[in-house]
């Protein structure tokens, strides 16, 4: 036999290339659903009798066209960020909160009543205090539903949301009770909102930036998602969540207590919600009023999907749709439109882009799979010539 027969055949090593058509259409896929929603909008707007073109430039200017403006963006981002970051950790282990305003609600309760009875604490001490307690009073109200979901299997979803009307008539009661402004009480209006809190409790606001609203929250936040993102992907527990939601019973088979981290999951939603709403009275309000949820609950689940359920995509994403909420306030008063076209046109882009996301990933499983029968036929198809050779 010849020296070549003996000699192993080298075969070329097929490295994974970059594919830059699956890139450029993940990339345009969002700007293309966006595109859509703001022509389905600008049709809305004309049957309304309002100039499409106005109405978005006014959108625009309303993010862009003052310092004012820009800073409310990250504003809005910061409750956003915070909540979507908790419910990233809920759907990594194929749970969802629907709770969060609830969870808000029980944060800036808890965390104004401790800043208000401690309130001769030094503001090094009473400020951190403040947004732990607030963060542990949100993750007790997750806790609740986690605890009746693993041990009980009482759908989550139905728990979290009664939940919700609890905490907010709890806040009513509160508020109209024990944590009324005594000023207000003295004056006769009763308002229903708490003492101003002291201000070594308030959160930093430069000296530039004395004019808006832009708190050290965002930082708070901002820090926030970096931690998260360790937490799931660079610790044992981040990746026990994230198996249970990938495939809960194989990860029941190799011992992990799937319940406990469904709970735990919930518990730490709840945590971060309820850091949202300590953050937004430290930061803005400073002081517990109704209402202070504005909704973030709910819009923070839009928000992490819209970052794809990923700790550092919410950041983005939080704060393009806080843009959004800037710019719609900005355009409803601009053009005069009612309010519920602003939250058609909104969750025309929310639905149109997430959409889009879901069928991107179809269509490179698909891709992927295609790719991978083509490689075997090929593979079984050379097999074969070298059994007839």
């Amino acid at each position: 036999m010849s020296a070549e027969a003996n000699t192993p055949s080298r075969r070329p090593v097929r490295r994974n290339r970059v594919n830059w058509q699956d890139i450029a259409l993940r990339a345009a896929l969002p700007l293309l659903a966006v595109a859509i929603a703001l022509a389905v909008g600008a049709i809305l707007l004309l049957l309304l009798g309002a100039n499409p073109i106005s109405a978005y430039a006014s959108m625009v200017t309303g993010v862009f066209g003052s310092l004012s403006g820009f800073t409310q963006s990250f504003v809005k981002a910061t409750p956003l960020l915070l909540v979507g970051l908790g419910i990233c950790i809920a759907f990594r282990a194929s749970v969802i909160n629907i709770g969060a305003e609830g969870q808000i609600i029980l944060g800036a309760v808890m965390g104004t009543w401790f800043a208000l009875v401690f309130r001769t604490w030094p503001g090094w001490l009473l400020l951190p205090s403040t947004l732990i307690i607030g963060f542990l009073a949100g993750a007790a109200w997750g806790f609740v539903p986690g605890v009746l979901k693993a041990r009980l299997g009482v759908n989550e979803i139905l728990s979290t949301v009664m939940m919700n009307v609890i905490a907010l008539q709890l806040m009513n009661l509160l508020l109209r009770g024990p944590l009324m402004d005594p000023a207000g009480v003295t004056a006769g209006t009763f308002l229903a909102q708490s003492e101003r809190l002291p201000e070594q409790v308030w959160l930093f606001r430069p000296e530039w930036l004395r004019q808006t609203q832009l708190h050290a929250g965002a930082l708070i936040a901002i820090l926030m998602a970096v931690v998260v993102y360790i937490f799931l992907w660079r610790t044992t527990i981040g990746y026990r969540i994230r198996a249970v939601g990938l495939n809960p019973d194989a990860s029941r088979y190799a011992g992990i207590p799937v319940p406990f981290y469904q709970a735990l999951s919930l518990t730490l939603a709840g945590g971060f919600a309820g850091l949202a709403g300590i953050v937004e009275v430290l930061g803005i309000h400073h002081r517990l009023l109704e209402g202070i949820t504005s909704g973030y609950g709910f819009s923070g689940i839009v928000a992490a999907l819209f970052g794809g359920l990923h700790p550092l995509g919410a950041l983005p994403a939080s704060w393009l749709f806080g843009s959004l909420l800037v710019g719609a306030d900005k355009m409803q008063r601009a053009v005069q439109v009612p309010s519920a076209l602003i939250d058609t046109l909104l969750g025309l882009v929310v639905l149109l882009v997430v959409g889009s996301q879901r069928w991107s990933k179809r269509w490179a499983e698909q891709r992927q799979i295609a790719a991978e029968t083509a490689r075997r036929e090929a593979k079984a198809a050379a097999g074969g010539q070298e059994g007839q050779v």
